[in-house]
């Protein structure tokens, strides 16, 4: 029997969630489906608003692109309207969108529910898009808009013992990638990294993505297939030395302390158990949730179901817990 045939089935609270609303089927990142999904989820103009009237306020940062072009990296600096007499925690934050579409304002949810109830900052950045930009290209960025703030950090008000790291499906991905490497180039210190449902490998070889391949299955294998080879596609062709794919990397040690989850009926799920296990045999701790019957993006997709306010909470606990045992 085809794995494909049995498999973890999906929450039936997302399930009826999913038939009542509006989401495109997507099995392939075809340049159709790229140019659909940038519109459908650019910022609308009055998302700045919206923040501003649940008390964050926000301005832009724009710092150079360390690749010698006259470009530069745009960083969202969001936090408390409210003042603050000592230096607050920061999650920096990369937005996902499997590598191809979202941008910096794109599902803050989570890390403006961070802002607003630990009094902390978050430092959210614009990195380039495949398949404009190469993998490679992205992380440099995300990693320069890390080292930026760090250095800014007396300036901004953060406390230097809590920079975190965190991010989402690609976003996951990249900020994996980024703590990588503040480790071997001796880069800015984090505190601890926040993955949620990320991307880490490119094989996609385990018994998930195998499980889910049916046109029928949200956000299938041959998506995620489909959007590793294309931001892969100039790394490759150049050989670039640049690239980490966390999942191939056996030498975990050294990394943050780390809070992993993942949806039981999702591609990734066996790719994120993996390596909360390598980073475990690697000697860091590490949270790891797999949410029952959760797809991939569950929780943003559906917030208001059982599991995705159950998988909020936890997540929200395991930050707290950080900021506060690496308070200054």
């Amino acid at each position: 029997m085809a794995l494909s045939n049995r498999k973890p089935s999906m929450d039936a609270e997302l399930r009826k969630g999913l038939e009542n609303v509006s989401l495109p089927a997507i099995s392939h990142a075809t340049p159709e489906v790229i140019e659909m999904m940038r519109r459908a989820t650019a910022t609308p103009p009055s998302y700045l608003e919206d923040l501003k009237s649940q008390g964050i306020s926000h301005r832009e940062v724009r710092i150079p692109k360390k690749d010698g072009s006259n470009s530069e990296i745009i960083l969202s600096i969001l936090q408390p309207v409210s003042e603050s007499n000592k230096p607050r925690p920061c999650m920096y934050w990369i937005h996902g969108g499997g590598l191809h579409w979202g941008d910096r304002l794109h599902t803050l949810e989570f890390p403006s529910d961070v802002v607003l109830e630990y009094d902390a900052i978050c430092v959210s950045v614009e990195y380039g898009l495949a398949p404009e930009h190469s993998l490679s290209e992205a992380l440099e960025d995300c990693y320069a808009g890390l080292e930026w703030t760090s250095e800014h950090m007396e300036e901004l008000g953060i406390d230097a013992n809590r920079l975190m790291i965190g991010g989402s499906s690609a976003g996951g991905l990249l900020a994996t990638s980024t703590a990588l490497l503040c480790r071997d180039r001796e880069g800015p210190v984090l505190c601890a990294q926040c993955l949620i449902c990320p991307m880490l490998d490119d094989r996609l070889s385990t018994a998930s993505c195998q499980q889910y391949t049916e046109n029928s299955d949200f956000l299938p294998s041959s998506l995620f297939e489909d959007v590793w080879k294309s931001s892969l596609k100039k790394d490759r062709e150049s050989s670039s030395a640049g690239i980490i794919i966390p999942g191939r990397i056996e030498d975990l040690s050294r990394l943050p302390t780390t809070y992993l989850d993942v949806g039981s009926a999702e591609v990734l799920r066996d790719d994120v158990v993996a390596y909360a296990s390598k980073l475990w045999t690697n000697g860091i701790q590490a949270e790891l949730h797999v949410w029952a019957g959760g797809f991939h993006g569950f929780d943003i997709f559906l917030p208001d179901v059982a599991v995705s306010q159950a998988s909020r909470k936890a997540k929200m606990a395991w930050v707290k817990k950080v900021f506060g045992s690496n308070q200054s």
